[in-house]
């Protein structure tokens, strides 16, 4: 399972970041943070995370259907 950190910068700035969320599916997390927050988002930055497959995640979940 994924992590997020999230921190509040002196300027009011919030930054966000995630660990172990593979694919776009980081970007949910940061539209769902910027609806609570009030907030618009500036910038993204993607780490290599981002450009990663959920393939795997995808494979994993109809393994264990199968068996």
């Amino acid at each position: 399972m994924g992590k997020i950190k999230i921190k509040l910068l002196p300027d009011g700035t919030i930054q966000m970041d995630t660990e172990g969320i593979k694919g776009r599916k980081c970007l949910d997390y940061a539209k769902v943070l910027e609806r609570l927050a009030d907030a618009k988002i500036h910038s993204i930055e993607r780490t290599e995370e981002y450009y990663q497959s959920e393939i795997l995640e995808l494979d994993e979940q109809q393994h264990l259907k199968d068996n």
